[in-house]
C-alpha cells in the first residue's frame, strides 16, 4: 500500500506543475481557476459562498487570500454587498471573462494528455476509485457506540 501513497503524490505533483503551467499561458495561476469556475457559473459570490461551492476542499480565509492575488492581477473586483455593508461580493472582470475558454480547454487538454494511455473502461474506473477515496476520506468517523475494543 505505501507504493500507492508514493504513486498517487507523483501524479498529484505532475498534474499540479502541468497544471499550473497550462493556467499562467492565461494569466492564472493553479487554485485561481477554481476560484473563477465558481464565479463563470455564478458571478458575484461572497469568498463563503465561493469556499461552499468548490470541488475542493478549501476555506475562506483561503479564498480571501487568493481573491487579494486575483485582484492584483486585474481577474476580480470586490464590491459590497449592498444590503449588507458587512459583506465583500467578488465579481469577474473582462479578463476574467476572456479567460473562461481559453482555461477549459487547456483543463480538458490536460486531462485527455494525462490520461492518453488509458482506455475507455480505465478511465472509468479512475474517475470511480478516485471518487471513493475522496468520499472515504471526507466521511464523518463513524459514532463508537461506546464500546472499547
Amino acid at each position: 500500500m505505501d507504493e500507492f501513497l508514493t504513486l498517487i503524490t507523483q501524479a498529484q505533483k505532475l498534474l499540479h506543475a502541468a497544471s499550473d503551467e497550462a493556467m499562467s499561458r492565461h494569466g492564472v495561476r493553479i487554485g485561481q481557476n477554481l476560484i473563477l469556475e465558481v464565479l463563470w457559473e455564478t458571478d458575484g459570490l461572497t469568498p463563503g459562498e465561493i469556499a461552499a461551492r468548490a470541488r475542493l476542499p478549501i476555506t475562506t480565509p483561503t479564498i480571501v487570500n487568493t481573491a487579494t492575488r486575483m485582484e492584483a492581477a486585474g481577474l476580480l473586483t470586490r464590491r459590497r454587498d449592498p444590503n449588507d455593508g458587512r459583506l465583500v461580493r467578488l465579481h469577474l472582470t473582462d479578463r476574467a471573462r476572456a479567460a473562461q475558454r481559453p482555461i477549459q480547454e487547456a483543463r480538458r487538454d490536460l486531462a485527455e494528455h494525462a490520461t492518453a494511455t488509458l482506455t475507455d473502461e480505465e478511465r472509468h474506473h479512475l474517475r470511480t476509485a478516485l471518487t471513493k477515496i475522496i468520499q472515504q476520506l471526507t466521511a464523518e468517523p463513524a459514532e463508537s457506540d461506546g464500546e472499547s475494543e
